[in-house]
């Protein structure tokens, strides 16, 4: 009952007004009665019936004053002021003459003109007040319903920065995943070429270990599908699966070397970012070199980042656009390291004057657990504001 009134007079602006207007005048009654009636040693019928009826006289007598200061509430305020207060005078002296008939009607008296100042003196300060909070809380209403006004806008602009932040995040995440995918068909290619040309050379047990290693390396890449960061140690782990097919093909031609700073093993990597680097040393420096080469991995943190490098013995770049000449692996790197990191990473190639190429990243460095975790909070946020 007390939650369904609450609920009325929030609602519906006429009800909060003779809510008021009940509240107000029934308050009036009950102090004048303790005040004037009760000290006096006035209780009798006649008086107490005066004090009721004149609180009744003053709702409707009060009542007309709504009507007007709505009307008048968007002049300036000087205007404003100046009619409140001839209304004010004017009421008070309304109800200031039919409280002294009603009274002496009640006693059956002759009314008591003399009286009428003290009598109307009352009557101002009462309507006075009635003004006062009138527009205090009409102030407090408007004040109130801006304020609702500006939640609500906020509200929407917050709601509408959500929706977009969710579809730069999809558009990020497809974007991340066609980058993914590309690499996937390019080296599948690769691997299948070197299978067909040991079929061709009769080398069959190379074959099939090379499809065996194939076989793995196909499945631990589903196992990942969908997950965009690993740590450094299981970015490796992966890595070993892919060298271990290279190891088949290249065999003594291929010297792998690796320097990893135990700090930086559980630092959070993009899975799959050493793989197409990898790729495209076997390719430029292994492959073309009848005596094969060095591929060197390291990794050590520098201050707040993590710097990873990828070195070979290759031929080096020389003058040609490494990315025209190596083709989407390293294109591919890059356009996840921005979409990742904006511009909080670097991708630099570094050539050693036909001594080979040395592909360094340095990314900012973050715990793979810390990572998830952060992640995981994330996606609860999106739900719980969504």
């Amino acid at each position: 009952m007390d939650r369904w009134l609450i609920r009325l007079l929030f609602e519906n602006r006429n009800y909060r007004f003779w809510f008021c207007q009940f509240v107000g005048w029934a308050g009036y009654s009950l102090v004048t009665f303790l005040s004037i009636t009760l000290v006096d040693d006035n209780v009798s019928w006649p008086h107490t019936a005066h004090i009721s009826l004149t609180a009744v006289l003053g709702i409707l007598t009060s009542w007309p004053l709504r009507p007007l200061f709505r009307f008048t509430f968007d002049l300036p305020l000087y205007q404003r002021m100046l009619i409140a207060i001839v209304a004010v005078l004017v009421f008070s002296g309304i109800w200031t003459v039919l409280r002294v008939v009603i009274f002496a009607w009640f006693l059956g008296e002759e009314a008591i003109w003399n009286e009428f100042n003290y009598w109307y003196f009352g009557s101002l300060f009462v309507f006075l007040s009635w003004t006062v909070l009138y527009y205090g809380i009409s102030y407090y209403e408007l004040l109130s319903l801006e304020h609702q006004k500006l939640l609500e806008t906020s509200a929407a602009k917050n709601q509408e920065k959500l929706k977009r932040l969710q579809a730069e995040t999809m558009a990020r995440q497809a974007r991340l995943q066609m980058l993914r995918y590309q690499l996937n068909p390019h080296f599948l290619f690769n691997t299948l070429n070197a299978i067909s040309s040991l079929v061709q050379l009769s080398e069959n047990a190379k074959a099939q270990k090379m499809i065996e290693l194939l076989s793995d390396f196909l499945r631990h890449s589903l196992e990942q599908d969908g997950v965009e960061n690993v740590s450094l140690r299981e970015e490796l782990e992966y890595l070993n699966l892919y060298l271990d097919i290279e190891k088949a093909r290249f065999e003594d031609r291929l010297v792998l070397e690796f320097d990893i700073d135990p700090l930086s093993r559980e630092a959070s990597v993009p899975v799959l970012i050493l793989q197409p680097i990898i790729e495209n040393a076997m390719k430029y420096a292994i492959d073309e070199s009848e005596d094969g080469g060095t591929v060197r991995v390291s990794a050590r943190l520098v201050r707040e980042h993590l710097l990873l490098e990828i070195s070979d013995t290759g031929p080096g770049i020389g003058d040609a656009d490494i990315l025209d000449q190596r083709g989407i692996g390293l294109s591919n790197t890059m356009k996840r390291l921005e979409t990742l990191y904006q511009n909080q990473y670097s991708f630099d190639l570094l050539d050693r004057h036909g001594q080979g190429l040395t592909v360094r990243l340095r990314i900012p460095f973050k715990r793979a657990i810390q990572e998830r975790e952060h992640a995981g909070a994330h996606e609860d946020s999106v739900l719980c504001e969504s």
